[in-house]
């Protein structure tokens, strides 16, 4: 039993629903915008770290946007794998079905999510302006089922020139390092082309980027963001003071490079929200001491 009242669980509940409606309230407001000025997702601001997958499809999407706006074809998205009804701030899911499980209940519907809400038309492209806006025809083919890999395919419903393909979980096996290259030649030098989580690290041209999710520095969760054309974004999950059970992130600087362990740990040190421990403060908050 977790000791609390039923009105306290009650409570509880309702607030948890009331944060769920303002996030779905925000993500469709934002496109319902798009829709009616048929403005570019390149002026939106750079996000905080999202608090779940609908809210990172958004964010990642932007990022692509404005990417291919700047000429950038040949992208990199590299998501937190989140089911659909996992919040960022949870337990990490171990994935013991491993690359299958990975690929089934997070990396394809993340994909095909986000190239549903990308709108890329190469720029020379004559297209209806409403035929632009809406969303296009999107599949998947799975390249080995065993890897739980695949290339997923959005057809523009504007037409071919605004098609974007992309690869999930790829790894550095020669089948798929020749898959991409005849998917480069087959895109075009036009079109939008996107690995999407690649099994390896020195990839140069990152759209969206959101590492681990999380990893860990002086016992703190913290979570770098890599959003086009921002600077690496730092944050560091705290407990939330005034609801029980809840993180937050804070914000704790940003960095032209892909952060390191050290990096964070100087900021953590130099945050009075992080002058104690985590394991302090737990046991400040059980004492019924302020945790600051």
């Amino acid at each position: 039993m977790s000791g609390k009242s039923v009105e306290e669980m009650e409570r509880e509940v309702q607030e948890e629903k009331r944060l769920a409606q303002e996030r779905q309230a925000t993500i469709e407001k934002a496109r319902k915008e798009r829709e009616e000025s048929g403005k570019s997702r390149s002026n939106m601001q750079i996000l905080p770290v999202p608090d779940d997958a609908k809210a990172q499809i958004q964010q990642a999407a932007s990022a692509v946007e404005r990417a291919f706006a700047d000429g950038i074809v040949r992208q990199t998205v590299r998501f937190a794998l989140l089911g659909e009804e996992e919040a960022m701030s949870g337990e990490q899911n171990e994935w013991p079905g491993g690359a299958q499980q990975m690929y089934r209940e997070a990396g394809r519907p993340l994909t095909e999510e986000l190239l549903r809400e990308v709108r890329a038309y190469s720029k020379d492209a004559s297209v209806d302006t409403e035929l632009s806006r809406m969303p296009p025809e999107v599949t998947s083919e799975d390249i080995w089922d065993f890897d739980g890999s695949a290339i997923t395919t959005a057809k523009a419903a504007g037409g071919s020139q605004g098609d974007v393909k992309a690869v999930v979980f790829p790894n550095t096996d020669t089948k798929y390092l020749n898959d991409i290259e005849a998917l480069s030649a087959e895109v075009g030098k036009d079109r939008l082309l996107i690995l999407a989580n690649p099994f390896w690290r020195n990839v140069e041209s990152w759209g969206f980027n959101i590492l681990a999710p999380r990893r860990s520095a002086r016992g703190e969760d913290c979570v770098a963001l890599k959003s086009y054309p921002y600077d690496w974004q730092m944050y560091a999950y705290r407990e939330d003071p005034s609801w029980y059970n809840q993180e937050v992130p804070i914000w704790l600087g940003s960095s032209e490079e892909e952060p390191t362990s050290s990096q964070f740990t100087e900021l953590l040190n130099s945050r009075p929200e992080f002058k104690m421990s985590k394991n302090m403060r737990q046991m400040q908050r059980a004492l019924g001491n302020d945790d600051m």
